[in-house]
């Protein structure tokens, strides 16, 4: 039954939806007013620019570059803890097939070397947690520095473009071509970042 009026009311609300889009685009009654035509009366002579912000870090070279340092990084700390890992997995096996074969003297050695093994087990969940932390330290190092350099690099654009404002692009649906400044600001960027690795 509470299946019965989920179904319905997902359909109502889907319905309401439906209305009210077709409402306020005016493709209902053919007396609204077009969205269009709104946007520009209350627009009111400003001056709007928009950027996709995903493909500009996409295509930014600095992107890149930190990017594959990240990598390396990555990889140097996965081959790390495989290789603690695979050694503490051997000689885990190695303790248990020697305790079941009674290879040790006393028990008291048997807890001792199972005491060994457990704090090194200890020490390798330590060394992945250390390295996840280090990992996400140097991403959002990274992230940080993208972002400062583009917005640093907007700043000064504007004051030369004078924009009223400058929207990330990924939420702009619908905008003139004209106000896309994506290739603009990204070929800077990296005329920029060339200019500075050649330093």
């Amino acid at each position: 039954m509470k299946g019965t009026s989920l179904v319905v009311s997902v359909v109502l609300f889907v319905a309401v939806i439906v209305l009210y889009v077709l409402h306020f685009t005016g493709q209902g009654a053919g007396e609204g007013v077009s969205i269009k035509a709104a946007a520009e009366t209350s627009a009111g002579g400003l001056k709007i620019a928009y950027i996709k912000a995903d493909s500009v870090i996409l295509n930014y070279n600095l992107s890149e570059d930190l990017h594959d340092e990240f990598t390396k990084k990555q990889e140097a700390y996965t081959s790390e803890y495989g290789t603690k890992r695979q050694s503490f997995e051997k000689e885990a096996a190695a303790f248990q097939e020697k305790l079941q074969r009674g290879g040790f003297l006393t028990e008291q050695r048997a807890v001792q070397e199972r005491d060994r093994l457990v704090g090194k087990e200890q020490e390798i969940v330590k060394l992945d947690q250390e390295l996840s932390t280090k990992l996400a330290e140097i991403q959002q190092g990274n992230n940080t520095k993208i972002l400062e350099n583009i917005m640093d690099y907007l700043e000064r654009y504007n004051e030369k473009a004078g924009y009223d404002y400058i929207l990330n692009g990924t939420n702009v649906l619908i905008g003139p071509e004209a106000n896309n400044i994506t290739a603009d600001v990204l070929k800077a960027l990296n005329e920029e970042y060339a200019a500075q690795k050649t330093e």
